[in-house]
């Protein structure tokens, strides 16, 4: 059959087959919850991206003769095509209907990490025969109907089966029927070409980002790339790990030369909380009307509790903000956030045992990429171990299942009897979105009729102004019941949230969440950069350590920004480091107060 160029792409199996993949994999892989939908431009994008491929096949020669011998080049590009597609799509499925999840960085990271033994613990659990009627044997069934095509045209090319004559034999009659066919093609093209060029673009200015973290923010912001098929994902998880090899390789180093020269033990017992998205507008602690704070207002009514009015954190992005809180790193300093030494290590380092529990921060299949990033060097088992003596290994629905595998980790005999001073982290997922599912259903307070004065919000939106109403509320029994672990010890317990929400609030009255790729202004400065912080004193440690308590009043109002998080618990610890810098430590007498607050290392705060 003689085809015209533009056409001899498309008349081939190589294309029918491999366009049926991409689509059935779009629609197979559409997550299941409302208005979930496939990509919209799949269609047309699928159409370029395989007609492309199959135009580099067409360009290779049929064969390769060297001396007497042919090599079939095209028939052998074809199967190298297929026996890379066909296992993508396989697996890509297969990680969806097992993790609910298509491929993804984390995912190749823990194939990475996976050794032969667990390699058959794997296939053994997962490989069962009720894969092949899940969604994963479509693609099973489209390559025996590739193999059944392939069949029949050798035969029928072999003259085994009779041809049908489709296309004119006359020169005018075939001019014709190629115009005819390859002006729609051509005007299709055109079509895909300026729908799919904004995608491509963005695709390739992600795949050409410098840090994780920049990846991470493009993926954050909207417009961003539709990684609609297994192969971009397949690239994209690639990169993003060779992202993260590179940084974690700057970070090893670091830790090869960290020390601790001496420790006062000022503290015994040192526990940060830190939570998530609180806005501060909503916090009952700071004058909200809603009563949703009432164990925390309660304790600083008794002045266990110190409030912070004056707290800002540097990003709005979670994974950006435990760079920062984990280094000694602080905006401005020369160099990366992974040239400077983890703060965890240095408290191992001075003697302190150091607990991590984080309800968000766990390596699994399902993580998404501001997990993967903000996670990675506190995951790596090199890394974990140079900086945590304890830590839990389990993700959770609720927040205070974290305080299970607290007590299970550190038994009330061991804690109580230790003289080993300690550092314990508790990481929540406090309010995080989705906010309705941040509170047990029959601990919820709030509904939509509770905000009747605001007229100018739906139902809809009160629901969701109530939903995180309520994820205050039970975040404040969940911090409560963390300080009633430690009230009675030597301790000292510090709650930052990593950085702030949008919530409904002026200016914004359509939107909830974080706004990533606008402006800073002083409004959305206000909503998703300050956060609350306070700092509780037991009463035994107020006692013992009443130049602490004195100096905490007195900063309550100095303007704080939470990467120099890490000096002022060196500072309670009594550390001795090269790493320690007062100017940072809002407790000393030698804090800068007057130290910029630049969000996003862009704009000054304290000059909105």
């Amino acid at each position: 059959m003689n085809l015209p160029l533009l056409l001899r792409p498309i008349f081939s199996r190589a294309f029918l087959f491999l366009y049926l993949l991409g689509i059935v994999s779009s629609i197979v892989t559409v997550p299941d919850y409302k208005d979930a939908h496939m990509y919209d431009n799949a269609p047309l994008e699928l159409f370029l991206d395989v007609y492309v491929l199959c135009a580099v096949l067409c360009l290779i020669p049929k064969a390769l003769r060297i001396g007497k011998r042919s090599l079939p080049l095209r028939t052998m590009a074809k199967g190298v095509v297929y026996a890379v597609a066909y296992p993508l799509y396989i697996i890509d499925t297969f990680c969806w209907v097992k993790f609910g999840a298509t491929l993804n960085p984390s995912m190749l990271l823990l194939m990475g990490e996976t050794n032969s033994n667990e390699a058959g613990e794997f296939l053994s659990t997962y490989i069962t025969p009720d894969i092949i009627i899940s969604d994963v044997g479509w693609f099973l069934l489209i390559g025996l109907l590739h193999i059944a095509c392939a069949v029949l045209w050798k035969r029928l090319a072999g003259g085994r089966l009779p041809r049908i004559q489709c296309f004119p034999q006359s020169a005018r009659g075939r001019m014709a029927w190629h115009t005819a066919g390859s002006l729609p093609v051509a005007a299709l093209l055109v079509w895909a070409g300026c729908t799919s060029i904004e995608n491509k673009e963005l695709y390739l200015h992600t795949m050409t980002r410098e840090t994780i973290g920049e990846v991470e923010h493009d993926l954050a912001v909207r417009p961003h790339t539709e990684m609609y098929q297994p192969a971009m994902r397949l690239a994209f998880s690639i990169y993003s790990n060779e992202l993260i090899a590179k940084q974690l390789t700057r970070l090893k180093e670091t830790t090869k030369d960290v020390r601790a020269d001496s420790c006062d033990v000022k503290s015994p017992d040192i526990v940060l909380i830190i939570g998530e998205s609180f806005n501060k507008r909503h916090a009952q602690l700071y004058g909200y009307d809603k009563p949703n704070m009432p164990n925390q207002t309660r304790l600083m009514k008794h002045r266990r509790l110190t409030r912070f009015d004056d707290v800002v954190s540097p990003w709005n992005l979670t994974s950006f903000v435990f760079k920062h809180l984990m280094t000694t790193y602080c905006v401005g300093d020369d160099k990366d956030w992974c040239d400077y030494p983890l703060f965890c290590q240095i408290f191992r380092k001075a003697g302190y045992q150091v607990n991590f529990f984080t309800n968000q921060f766990l390596p699994q299949a399902k993580e998404a990429v501001y997990d993967f990033s903000g996670g990675f060097f506190i995951n790596d088992p090199e890394m974990s171990e140079v900086q945590f003596d304890v830590r839990n290994d389990r993700l959770h629905v609720f927040d205070e299942d974290l305080l299970k595998d607290f007590e299970r980790a550190l038994p009330d005999s061991m804690r109580a009897h230790t003289t080993k001073p300690q550092l314990t982290i508790f990481h929540l997922m406090g309010q995080h979105v989705n906010y309705r599912i941040r509170c047990p259903h029959s601990k919820k307070k709030w509904t939509a009729d509770d905000y009747p004065d605001d007229t100018d919000l739906s139902g809809k939106k009160k629901t969701v102004m109530a939903d995180y109403d309520n994820a205050v509320w039970y975040n404040d029994s969940v911090v409560n019941q963390i300080i009633e672990r430690f009230k009675r010890r030597d301790a000292i317990v510090i709650y930052l949230s990593d950085h702030g929400e949008e919530v409904f609030g002026k200016g914004a009255r359509h939107f909830f969440g974080r706004m990533h790729n606008a402006d800073i202004t002083k409004r959305l400065a206000d909503e998703e950069f300050r956060i609350p912080m306070w700092i509780y004193c037991s009463t035994l440690y107020s006692r013992n350590h009443p130049d602490v308590v004195k100096a905490v009043r007195e900063a309550r109002k100095k303007p704080y920004m939470t990467d120099a998080l890490p000096h002022l618990l060196m500072g309670l610890a009594g550390i001795h480091c090269p790493y320690y810098k007062p100017k940072y430590d809002l407790l000393s007498p030698q804090y800068d107060a007057t130290r910029k607050r630049i969000l996003k290392n862009t704009t000054d705060y304290d000059k909105l």
